[in-house]
């Protein structure tokens, strides 16, 4: 099980000048380490995912510009073991359970339509291009007064 991660005191509030209040929602029982990177052309959200596939995420995003990453993983195990050179069948199950959901609000430079995500060496990553200057100025017009 992956252990909760507790953020300095400064971070949320560096993070929040930038994204906005509230950035952030974490819903979790194990929250993995993120890292958010901004470059001139994107943003980048890297999501630490150790033993963990691709298959156990799931990425959303909504009409709102909240992008929403979410896990479930459900292991179970059987044990068999000899003892004292007589073969007894041990029945012992162990569940384990992992979730998290996490709710990003994206800022308005962003290029939703071309978000594209990829699972490499245990880390989830997610590119989040923003708009050209064209996209920008396509929302852009005069409105003419009556």
């Amino acid at each position: 099980m992956m252990p909760v991660r507790r953020t300095q005191g400064w971070l949320p509030g560096i993070l929040d000048d930038f994204f906005g209040n509230e950035w952030v929602d974490k819903t979790s029982s194990t929250a993995p380490a993120v890292n958010v990177i901004e470059t001139d052309k994107e943003y980048k959200v890297e999501i630490a995912a150790p033993g963990l596939t691709r298959d156990d995420f799931k990425i959303d995003i909504n009409e709102d510009n909240e992008l929403t990453v979410s896990m479930e993983k459900k292991v179970e195990k059987n044990e068999e073991s000899e003892k004292e050179g007589k073969k007894h069948t041990y029945l012992r199950r162990e569940f384990s359970y992992s979730s998290f959901r996490q709710r990003m609000i994206l800022p308005d430079n962003v290029n939703v339509d071309n978000i594209d995500a990829k699972m490499e060496n245990g880390v989830l990553t997610i590119d989040i291009p923003k708009k050209t200057e064209e996209e920008k100025r396509k929302n852009m017009r005069q409105i003419d007064i009556k």
